[in-house]
């Protein structure tokens, strides 16, 4: 077993660059052989992720550099995929926040940048995209540092590490350098940053054996696959283990089959692992995200995870128009709501209920983007369904009903500011600041 490993999840705004950075890192630690055909934006392989250019799902990889084993989780950027985000942050003890060196932190960065804070997480902001011609790294150090500020970040986290890089060009460097020039070599200054700022291993190998689920997989040959971060104890291929959904959830026994963790973007079987690492276990058929895997003789459960709450809702229904039939396959009411079923069990910030009516089920999800994704998947492996418009979640907090509330920052030239603030003004819309 490795004795040094590093947890650390990679934020930052849509398109400043976080999954062609991660490319670099693997290609840089050796993680591809020579022959190996690299494809670019290489963690971004579902099919919708590619075509749209956006992160959806977060995703393990894992690299080699110095004798330690550095885990990375890419995560998404959008507020809508909120979910994804506070599972991911949960495995890692830091973020490395990435920042376009022209447009500097960006609303969205903020959404991210909040939650890990909150958590304690330690930021290393890297300053990328710094050989662009409009590059202002100085402005963007400030901004973060403001940014964090804002966000009620503690003197430890304001005081961060900075590293200047161009992820395209595969080159980091601690220091600025002159414009127009290359700063730095290789990848190295960011790896040694991650080295000497991220903690290292916590938790005790001999306690009791204690692990949350963070992410599902799914294999046709093994059944449902946990991923999970040891929070204390050892894990060992075989091993009699207690599920638990939280202090007070159910609990039952279990026993695991196979143990993986992640190599590159591959997986490599192991026969045991220890504290801080990210595992993959399978042999448990009913496992859930959240869930504590622990020592039955000493079960010590986390409690489970905290996820936003959805606010927009629809209604899915079985196609009853005079073209129903045309397009899909899976047509019947029990076949979306099998389907549905099944996406729950990743989806966790996902709700899905039955109606009074006969073949409509009401879904609701953080955002008109999360609910967009789903359908889109749905259309594409042959399921043909009607919905209805969104609706927003409204909520009966002490007797009183409550609508969601999300903040907006528009980016607007002075001669469209009038009709932007009114659009913004008929959707009750408050001004905050301008």
């Amino acid at each position: 077993m490795s004795t040094q490993i590093r947890n650390i999840a990679i934020i930052a705004h849509v398109d400043h660059g976080k999954t062609t950075m991660v490319d670099q890192l693997l290609r840089q630690s050796g993680t591809f052989a020579e022959h190996e055909k690299v494809v670019d934006t290489v963690m971004d392989n579902n099919a919708i992720e590619r075509e749209r250019g956006i992160t959806i799902l977060a995703k393990n990889c894992a690299v080699s550099w110095e004798g330690t084993h550095i885990n990375i989780l890419d995560t998404p950027g959008h507020a809508d995929f909120g979910g994804e985000v506070e599972r991911a942050l949960s495995m890692v003890d830091g973020v490395v926040l990435l920042i376009d060196a022209q447009e500097g932190p960006m609303p969205q960065t903020r959404f991210v940048t909040k939650k890990a804070l909150a958590l304690g997480l330690r930021p290393i902001v890297v300053v990328n995209k710094v050989d662009k011609p409009g590059a202002r790294p100085d402005y963007v150090v400030n901004a973060a540092f403001d940014l964090f500020d804002k966000l009620g970040a503690t003197d430890e986290q304001l005081d961060f590490p900075v590293v200047y890089a161009s992820g395209i060009n595969g080159w980091s460097s601690t220091e600025e350098g002159a414009p127009g020039e290359q700063w730095g070599t290789d990848m190295s200054a960011l790896f040694n940053t991650i080295l000497n700022h991220v903690p290292s291993i916590q938790g005790d190998a001999a306690a009791p054996l204690q692990m949350q689920v963070s992410a599902l997989d799914y294999s046709t040959f093994v059944g449902r696959i946990g991923v999970a971060r040891i929070s204390q104890g050892t894990v060992k291929a075989g091993q009699e283990v207690m599920i638990m959904a939280g202090p007070e959830g159910k609990a039952y026994k279990g026993r695991i089959n196979q143990i993986q963790k992640f190599q590159g973007i591959d997986r490599v079987q192991v026969t045991e692992a220890g504290p801080s690492e990210i595992v993959l276990v399978n042999g448990i058929e009913n496992l859930g995200i959240g869930e504590t895997i622990t020592d039955p003789l000493d079960p010590q459960p986390m409690p489970m995870l905290k996820i936003d709450e959805p606010t927009l809702t629809m209604n899915f229904c079985v196609n009853n128009s005079p073209l129903a039939g045309r397009e899909g396959k899976f047509v019947t009411s029990r076949q979306i709501w099998d389907r549905l079923q099944k996406e729950l069990r990743s989806n966790v910030a996902l709700r899905v209920k039955e109606t009074d009516e006969d073949g409509i089920f009401e879904v609701s999800g953080r955002g008109e983007l999360h609910l967009t994704i789903l359908l889109e998947e749905m259309r594409r492996e042959g399921y043909e369904l009607a919905v209805s418009k969104p609706r927003v979640v409204f909520r009966d907090i002490n007797g009183e009903k409550n609508e969601p509330i999300e903040l907006v920052t528009a980016d607007v030239e002075e001669t469209h500011q009038g009709g932007v603030m009114q659009a913004l003004g008929e959707r009750k819309g408050e001004l905050v600041n301008m």
